[in-house]
């Protein structure tokens, strides 16, 4: 089976800093790739459409994207019962309100 792949704007500081720490946690079950850096069948893919928010395409060809990529991305870590504490309800209210909020002052700032 292949691996998740998380595709990620490697010219966002932020991004770029949570993808390292994903990379050593994930220890390669969970497959990285830059939106800028994208080559073979994935250069044809839509890149101003993944730079809008984090996307993930499962392993079965799903694609998940914010926040609920974000949770799926570090399933693949030992902090993944961590990370779904932000989909619980109530909780996920916020979250998904405060990742929707970062990501529009991320955007303005291109």
């Amino acid at each position: 089976m292949d691996n998740d792949t998380l595709y990620f704007d490697g010219a966002c500081p932020v991004c770029s800093a949570e993808v390292k720490k994903l990379a050593r946690f994930s220890k390669d079950k969970l497959t990285l790739r830059d939106i800028h850096k994208l080559e073979g069948n994935e250069a044809s893919l839509d890149k101003q459409l993944l730079l809008s928010r984090l996307h993930l395409r499962t392993a079965d060809g799903k694609w998940i994207t914010g926040l609920q990529a974000n949770i799926r991305a570090w399933h693949h870590t030992p902090f993944r019962y961590l990370w779904r504490i932000l989909d619980w309800p109530l909780i996920n209210l916020v979250s998904h309100r405060c990742y929707e909020f970062w990501l529009r002052h991320r955007n303005r700032s291109r």
